[in-house]
């Protein structure tokens, strides 16, 4: 029997990429700098393998062994729209470069990690019209390892509107003679239009190292919006007034669609976001509600534009509401025991900022856990031949 697969995980927030890997994976080292995070981690997991602190202040003697994977969820408000899209020199975002200086400290010592993972937001892709991306591809190939990329939506496993991308980067000396992870080009629904257009803004060489990654596509999902929902006489509803304000920033088009599903009479759930718009050259906040099945992408709290809520349609009657922390953990694919942070505040911190445990595992059971094993009887191999080849030196000697 395979010994258990062994990771690091950085930038590790609640834990969700632990959660997402399963009881196949041991941690050897978890890292983050929020101490809220940190705390909900070791609530968890316990913190044996936690070190709270700065991704700058962490060197090689701080992890140990060599782990068979380096999960790196880097910090992403500045590649992403809300971020003003500073791209990899953004304050939050250069974190990344913190955690690249450790996997070259760990290369010095002949303690790379076979596989390599950053998940991030999609804008990484374009990010300075793709130069951020190309820096990140050629770092790993200077580094010695081939890489490709797959977008990967929560809502093809939970409730959520979720896409992240998903950079896998594996040790190029590890190459298999044949992997079953491997594709010949681009599929959908991994490969999308941006993918394939990141790749083709890529220098030759780094093309020459690309990977199409092959997986499955994931069962269609079950669960919608209402299926996570707390019973509705668990929950505090808005009065009336609270409500109506809510309605109020609804534009026309959204009101003729909210009144067509009254006249259904049939229950609807819808998850609204509240957005500031330019209508006629001035600024509007509206609000934007979807009756899709889907809750929009969670994040964390920072405005009005990050608070999500809930609309209920039932005939006539309208009522609305927040969404609550459990119900938003369940959005995330977590399972309700875990533990989130007193209040909603706090809790929404933790769950906006992270990765979505299903979409983990799918990536896991599809492509890390094949990858990494096949890397290790490759290994392997090499080791045994190495030794019979000098075996038989010797003999001949």
């Amino acid at each position: 029997m395979d010994s258990p697969l062994t990771y690091y995980e950085f930038f590790a927030g609640g834990g969700m990429a632990r959660v997402g890997l399963g009881q196949g994976w041991a941690p050897l080292f978890s890292n983050d700098f929020d101490p809220l995070k940190a705390r909900t981690y070791a609530a968890n997991f316990g913190a044996g393998h936690l070190k709270l602190g700065d991704i700058w202040d962490l060197t090689p003697a701080d992890l140990p062994g060599q782990a068979d994977l380096a999960w790196a969820s880097s910090p992403c408000q500045d590649l992403s729209l809300a971020g003003q899209r500073k791209g990899l020199a953004g304050a939050r975002s250069s974190a990344f470069w913190g955690f690249w200086r450790v996997m070259q400290g760990l290369e010095a010592q002949g303690r790379a990690p076979r596989c390599i993972v950053i998940e991030n937001v999609t804008g990484l892709l374009t990010s300075h019209a793709g130069a951020d991306f190309t820096a990140l591809c050629q770092a790993m190939a200077d580094l010695g390892y081939d890489m490709g990329a797959v977008e990967l939506d929560a809502a093809r496993f939970a409730p959520q509107s979720r896409p992240r991308l998903f950079i896998i980067a594996r040790r190029r000396g590890d190459r298999p003679h044949a992997s079953p992870t491997e594709g010949p080009g681009p599929v959908l629904p991994f490969h999308t239009g941006r993918v394939v257009a990141a790749y083709g803004r890529l220098p030759p060489p780094l093309q020459a190292q690309w990977i199409w990654w092959s997986m499955q596509a994931p069962p269609k999902r079950n669960a919608t919006l209402d299926s996570v929902l707390e019973p509705d006489d668990q929950v505090a509803w808005w009065s009336d007034a609270e409500r109506d304000r809510l309605l109020a920033a609804l534009s026309p088009q959204h009101r003729d669609r909210l009144g067509a599903l009254q006249a259904s009479g049939e229950r609807h759930v819808g998850a609204v976001y509240r957005r500031m718009r330019v209508e006629g050259g001035v600024r509007v906040q509206r609000a934007e509600v979807r009756f899709d099945g889907l809750a929009g992408c969670l994040r964390t709290p920072g405005g009005g534009s990050s608070r999500q809520f809930l609309l209920v349609v039932e005939g006539d009657a309208l009522r609305a509401r927040k969404l609550t922390p459990r119900e938003g953990a369940r959005l995330m694919g977590l399972p309700d025991n875990y533990r989130l942070p007193d209040g909603p505040t706090a809790a929404f911190h933790v769950i906006g900022d992270g990765v979505a445990p299903p979409a983990v595992r799918h990536l896991a059971v599809q492509l890390l856990e094949p990858l990494v094993r096949v890397s290790r009887r490759e290994r392997t191999r090499s080791r045994l031949e190495t030794r019979r080849a000098s075996q038989s030196r010797l003999n001949r000697d």
